[in-house]
């Protein structure tokens, strides 16, 4: 595949620009504000009357342009370069650009279709303000005195949605007359976080809608929040997909997401006496203005019944009958890349019944019964990974599963079947990754199509599935490796079990010609988990059905070959590589800081970098530059002080500006060591409890914050939750302590949140114990946005600190080598680590200290018998160590910033472009394929000479 352009060298070196200052009132000119009532848009303002409202808003609005002229003053001087886009090119041109054009099958009447829909559309100020009015009545039915903020973002969402499906359209019109091949990104989690932002930054509208909305009154600001985040997934393996999206359709490469469109995602997180409460978190109640509901395209999905085997010319093949029948219909999101023409697509499906209302049983009075289908099918799309604590959970989770792979699989096969018709060319025509082991089941799947209804036999078909898919492994954790009961998939899908007992015995009969005897390599590597409930090893099947499978970061890659893959490692001795995850620095950076992302561009003098991220390491050059580094600390406190209001906003506590911001965000889970975080916080209050008030103003405030959600059924995760508000409870209510400590507990962590704590964070934890963590995106993140890290040597913080310099970190803790004898010695009772600082800690958590916290004994208790499988206590002392660095690093503010600047510098690596390009090259094989440029003077007739091509 195609790397990015090379990197230009030499033109950044000159020291950035004074900002100027924001124009007073006083030195703006006035100018008239269109139609829309302001005092709804300016509620702070609530005792004013109407004309003082006009008068301020007209105020703000000139102010807000006259800075803006001025900032395109100041960068006429200095141009920002970016590659074309058709947005920017119609911004330059006096007519409307020309969109490529389709093939036409019947001449006369797609020639007048095309002529109707031949430009895109305007992006001028009026251009777009006449497609948000129009929104507003045509599509909402709202009128100019009720139309509401949230009215106005949803109007807007649907003018950006209308300007992504020409784009859309167009994209896939071109992949489809050309043929390519396309990769089909198989998730159960897509964490697209709000869309509203992303999307006009990609498409470089922003300026434009901001200045459109303005002049009728509206702050773009203000309406993204209104967005809602969607909520379809839970951690980072639905972070990393959507991150992947951004990138695959940034670099033009042809893709689909494929998951499902759950109506509640997993729950909302609110907390309640200091434990975590589940709530629905009904993201759809406001509707959805980015989705694109299909209904013509629906698939039939089947469940339970019973096979009938026939042979036919020597293949065994088998009709899957009976049962029950539920539809899967399909839900379009748009996914726009930076800077260019090309628009992917995400593809969630949502469960229907087959018969939507039983009339009879209606008729009969039997109510409940007339609707029971309905309820059955529309549960499988409910909720994100149901509870599986019970039979009915479990089968709900299965279900769902191979509703999503059963609907996902069958798509791929009707676009291939639109334009291919010999089998062998499927794998030069699609590339279907498996994200994780959920959706496992998809590989079965594809296996049944091919040989029961595209009548294949075994060996053809089984080559075409191993050379199209691929997995991706998320975890070192052999308990964490899915598997399910025999009994339940038979149950369940009776053909797919049969088949996947097929797979095995030929397996099996292989490995035993290359093994003769060694029952225990074939117990090991078999499918089939053998005991009193034999079980389905989702891991195995995945490694079998898939041509290439990957770790996501090295250490993880390395540790997979050598522990819980070995046996397959040693058997398929090139299947098994790395690819270290990545993030999107268009959300991450540009987004999420957009203060900090016009600096950059400041410096380096355009904005390539955006797409380039490798170009960043030029700012390396400016790390000891005083006006740069100035800009660079005043960035981090305004950062700052969003989040100290937001945290006011939500949970009315008011955090100091002026104090070292700590945060540890992620998943809550043991491995994790939320615990470990929490425990040094306890140990730093005891600590400045027994100073006397001059030692404590020697003391680097500090502001802990700590956000995740705790799984549903994971009681020991809840009780950490428990135990950090009952710190915070006491810690933040003690005079004595003042703002020298702030503990805080954010609640309901998702991507927006995301959003406003990275940027504002100055040291991140990343502490999970050596060799359990795969990789973390998080770290990433934080590394981009200028904060430290603090952490083990573990997961993609080893390669961190390769990039960046371990001298720019703060790493303590055991290595991966040496956890196995720590974690003997402890349960033998050989070794005894908790010293009198950890001890006293844990006295004042079970004398109650903190209040009620009885939840957490039980933890305490195993941790002080050593039982303490996550090296909590091993750990500790040289944990403490590594805060004490932190503080003494912190002092040095020179030294503090120089770490902050060299690590966003060094953090090129950690793009998920590269990662992206890295699966083109040597996983999915795969081109780059961008979609013909538009003209503003003749059309583009790429589709219909192709289409001529072909039929000569």
């Amino acid at each position: 595949m195609p790397k990015n352009k090379k990197k230009s060298k030499g033109k950044n070196q000159q020291k950035p620009k004074e900002v100027e200052p924001t124009p007073t009132q006083e030195e703006v000119k006035q100018e008239p504000v269109i139609g829309v009532p302001v005092d709804e848009r300016i509620s702070e303002k609530k005792d004013i009357k109407n004309e003082a409202l006009e008068e301020l808003k007209i105020d703000t609005k000139a102010a807000i342009k006259e800075e803006e002229k001025k900032a395109e003053e100041k960068n006429s001087k200095k141009p920002i370069k970016r590659r074309n886009s058709k947005f920017l090119m119609q911004d330059e041109c006096p007519s409307p650009l020309l969109r490529p054009e389709f093939i036409y099958h019947n001449e006369d009447k797609a020639k007048k279709i095309w002529e109707l829909m031949q430009t895109y559309q305007g992006v001028d100020q009026k251009s777009i303000q006449r497609s948000i009015v129009n929104h507003v009545e045509y599509t909402l039915a709202m009128t100019r005195f009720n139309f509401s903020d949230f009215g106005c973002y949803q109007a807007t969402a649907f003018s950006m949605r209308d300007r992504l499906l020409e784009s859309w359209n167009d994209t896939n019109q071109y992949f489809t007359t050309h043929n390519v091949k396309r990769v089909y990104y198989l998730s159960l989690e897509f964490l697209l976080g709000r869309l509203m932002q992303n999307t006009l930054n990609n498409i470089n509208m922003e300026k434009n809608y901001r200045e459109a909305l303005l002049d009728i009154g509206y702050d773009l600001e203000r309406l993204y929040d209104e967005e809602v985040d969607p909520a379809l997934g839970n951690g980072g393996l639905g972070r990393l997909a959507a991150c992947f999206l951004d990138s695959l359709a940034t670099l033009e490469v042809p893709a689909w997401g494929y998951g499902i469109r759950y109506d509640y995602g997993i729950f909302k997180q609110v907390i309640r006496d200091g434990y975590q409460c589940e709530v629905p978190d009904f993201w759809l109640s406001g509707g959805n203005p980015w989705e694109i509901e299909r209904p013509e395209v629906v698939y039939p999905i089947r469940f339970y019944g019973y096979t009938e085997k026939y042979e036919e010319n020597g293949v065994e093949r088998a009709q899957w009958k009976g049962g029950e029948i539920v539809m899967a219909k399909a839900y379009d999101t748009p996914v726009p890349g930076y800077n260019t023409f090309n628009c992917n697509n995400l593809r969630l499906w949502k469960s229907l019944p087959a018969q939507e209302f039983d009339f009879q049983s209606f008729n009969k009075g039997d109510y409940l019964s007339s609707v029971e289908m309905k309820q059955r099918a529309e549960y499988i799309t409910s909720v994100l990974y149901p509870n599986d604590n019970s039979q009915e959970g479990k089968e709900l989770r299965l279900k769902q599963q191979y509703f999503f792979c059963s609907a996902t699989v069958r798509d791929v096969i009707r676009r291939f079947k639109k334009n291919n018709s010999d089998w062998k060319d499927f794998p030069k025509k699609a590339a279907l990754q498996l994200n994780d082991t959920h959706p496992a089941i998809a590989a079965v799947e594809f296996l049944r199509i091919l040989i029961d209804e595209e009548k294949l036999d075994w060996g053809e078909a089984w080559k075409i599935l191993h050379s199209s898919f691929s997995y991706t492994n998320h975890t070192v954790l052999p308990e964490a490796l899915e598997t399910w009961s025999v009994g339940l998939i038979s149950h369940l899908l009776p053909r797919h079990m049969e088949l996947i007992f097929l797979i095995n015995h030929y397996f099996m009969e292989d490995i035993a010609k290359k093994y003769p005897g060694d029952y225990q390599r074939m117990e090991e590597m078999s499918i089939i988990a053998e005991g009193d409930d034999k079980q389905v090893r989702m891991a195995n099947l995945c490694i079998l059905c898939s041509h290439k499978v990957n770790g996501v970061a090295e250490l993880h890659t390395k540790l997979i070959q050598e522990t819980i893959f070995k046996r397959f490692h040693e058997y398929f001795p090139n299947k098994i590589e790395n690819k270290t995850n990545g993030v999107t620095p268009r959300r991450w950076i540009h987004c999420a800081n957009p203060k900090l992302s016009d600096l950059i561009t400041e410096a380096l003098e355009d904005s390539e970098w955006i797409g380039e991220l490798e170009r960043i390491e030029y700012l390396e050059n400016f790390a000891e530059d005083e006006e740069f580094v100035q800009k660079w600390i005043d960035i981090k406190k305004q950062n700052k002080e969003k989040l100290a209001a937001k945290v006011k906003e939500v949970l009315g506590i008011k955090i100091p500006v002026n104090a070292l911001y700590d945060v540890q965000i992620k998943r809550i889970h043991e491995y994790k060591r939320q615990l470990m975080n929490i425990l040094y916080v306890i140990h730093r209050y005891l600590t400045l409890k027994d100073m006397t008030p001059g030692e404590r103003e020697k003391v680097v405030p500090r502001v802990v914050i700590i956000g995740g959600k705790a799984a549903p059924g994971y009681h020991n995760a809840k009780a950490i939750i428990k135990l950090v508000n009952a710190v915070g409870d006491i810690v933040n209510n003690d005079k004595d302590i003042g703002d020298i400590l702030k503990v805080i507990f954010y609640p309901n962590y998702c991507v927006s949140a995301a959003q406003t704590l990275i940027p504002a964070s100055e040291l991140s934890q990343h502490i999970s114990t050596a060799g359990m963590e795969a990789s973390g995106t998080s770290n990433m993140k934080f590394v981009m946005n200028g904060c430290l890290i603090i952490g083990t040597m573990d997961g993609a913080n080893v390669e961190i600190s390769e990039e960046v310099g371990e001298d720019n970190m703060f790493i303590f803790g055991a290595r991966v080598h040496e956890v196995d004898d720590i974690r003997h010695r402890l349960f033998a009772g050989e070794h005894n680590p908790i010293g009198k600082r950890l001890q006293r800690v844990f006295d004042a958590i079970l004398s109650g200290t903190f209040g009620d916290v009885s939840i957490i004994h039980p933890i305490i208790h195993s941790l002080m018998d050593g039982k303490d499988y996550y090296l909590v206590t091993e750990d500790f002392d040289s944990y403490v160590k590594a805060q004490n660095k932190v503080d003494d690093t912190y002092r040095d503010q020179k030294k503090w910033n120089m770490m902050s600047i060299l690590g966003v510098s060094r953090s090129a690596k950690f793009s998920s472009d590269r990662t992206i390009e890295e699966y083109c090259d040597s996983i999915w094989k795969v081109d780059r394929i961008p979609i013909p440029t538009p003209s503003d003077s003749e059309r583009v007739r790429s589709f219909c000479k192709v289409y001529s091509a072909a039929k000569n």
